[in-house]
């Protein structure tokens, strides 16, 4: 029997590994489910399992989980095609008889109503159905969805969004990572939802304060009609498919949809949630 974590060398899965190690589970005992052996190397070295599968190609995945296993299925990144891509892990899942299947889906669950939400939805539909032990780790949005791309914000003084003043329950990355480490490792969590979000709401004028205050630079909200949010992120390059899910992506904030603070992520994790300040000072420290 092994901890599976799959998507092993994206952003979350990485911390998954890292602090499944520090919680002292033996190398020997995870396995990372990776489409790059290569850029898996850092892994293998460590002692981690590598299981070779894509999730766009379900016979890779015959054979990569075995009975009694308890897997992490991280959500892909592919738009579009994430209903499809999870469906076969599942189906792989339920083939080998796991003993728990934790996925990793988006704050409200089945009452999240925005587009982003949509292959969310679906795969915990696709996870019911198949009968499999699971939990369910519905994860807010990440500081770093913010803090990585600072970049245009110091460039031109401001946080450009469409949200309004509607108030976001962020958590760092390593935040939501605790938490499925601490489902991955310990008991009680079969047939859980959890709703995960930091402690703290803010709002985006508070974020670009904030930006001010440590950057020592003038940095303001800049709240502007979804229409032009749109454009200017097509103008930055975004393709218009994903631009538009972070448009509307902010109308749910303005309504008040990732918001919520439950505490689910501060009682899993055993700690009081990175504050934002934390991470904008990580990202500007660069």
């Amino acid at each position: 029997m092994s901890i599976v974590v799959t998507g092993a060398t994206g952003h979350l899965g990485r911390l998954v590994i890292d602090g499944l190690l520090a919680a002292r589970v033996p190398a020997g005992q995870i396995a990372a489910v990776v489409r790059d052996k290569e850029k898996a190397a850092p892994l293998a070295a460590r002692g981690v399992e590598l299981r070779l599968a894509d999730y766009s190609t379900p016979e890779s995945l015959a054979g990569v989980f075995a009975a009694g296993d308890r897997v992490l299925l991280i959500s892909g990144n592919e738009m579009g095609q994430r209903v499809a891509q999870h469906g076969a892990v599942i189906d792989a899942a339920r083939a080998a008889g796991v003993a728990l299947l934790a996925y990793t889906g988006v704050l409200g669950g089945p009452d999240a109503d925005f587009d982003l939400a949509a292959e969310h939805k679906a795969t915990e539909q696709l996870i019911l159905d198949s009968g499999l032990p699971y939990t369910f780790l519905r994860n807010g949005w990440y500081h770093e969805n913010y803090t990585e791309n600072l970049a245009p914000v110091l460039e031109h003084g401001a946080v450009v969004a469409s949200a309004g003043d509607g108030r976001v329950a962020s958590a760092s990355r390593a935040d939501y990572a605790a938490a499925a480490v601490a489902v991955l490792t310990g008991d009680g969590h079969q047939g859980k939802a959890y709703e995960l979000s930091g402690d703290v709401a803010w709002s985006l004028a508070e974020y670009a304060a904030e930006i001010a205050r440590q950057s020592g630079k003038d940095i303001s909200y800049a709240n502007v009609p979804a229409e032009q949010n749109l454009a200017i992120l097509t103008g930055a390059g975004l393709p218009e498919r994903f631009a538009a899910i972070l448009v509307d992506g902010d109308a749910a904030i303005e309504r008040g949809l990732l918001a919520g603070t439950s505490g689910d992520l501060t009682r899993l994790i055993g700690r009081p949630t990175t504050p934002l300040a934390d991470a904008v000072a990580a990202a500007l420290k660069g």
